[in-house]
């Protein structure tokens, strides 16, 4: 079964850290380019990072460039998100995602297999 899993969510205060997992199963998360969504309360889904499972190319959004690193670990299958200097406005359901092709973007009509989110509660 081709499914991703998204953990390590919860809460924590403004200024500190935390790192998601998104765990690839039925299918080799090397071939493919990963990434990774987040939607607030009331919030359209945006956008926060991807990579491209060959090269390991990222590109990131602008509101998390600079705090946010995306990683994966072929052997574990497994893409990161390292999230530091958390903001309240960071607050939301983190998903991943999969895409296939060598354009690495964040357009997410061309991202499939979505995971069922993890959340992060930035808050003192």
């Amino acid at each position: 079964q081709v499914q991703l899993v998204e953990s390590g969510g919860g809460l924590v205060q403004p200024g500190g850290s935390l790192r998601l997992s998104c765990a690839a199963s039925g299918f080799n998360m090397s071939w493919w380019n990963i990434g990774w969504f987040r939607q607030a309360p009331g919030k359209e889904r945006e956008g926060v990072s991807c990579i491209d499972g060959r090269d390991g190319n990222t590109y990131y959004a602008d509101s998390v460039k600079g705090r946010f690193t995306i990683s994966r670990d072929s052997a574990k299958n497994t893409a990161y998100l390292q999230m530091n200097t958390l903001k309240p406005e960071d607050t939301a359901t983190y998903y991943c995602a999969r895409m296939w092709g060598n354009r690495l973007h964040l357009i997410q009509s061309s991202y499939g297999c979505w995971g069922q989110g993890t959340q992060v509660t930035v808050s003192s």
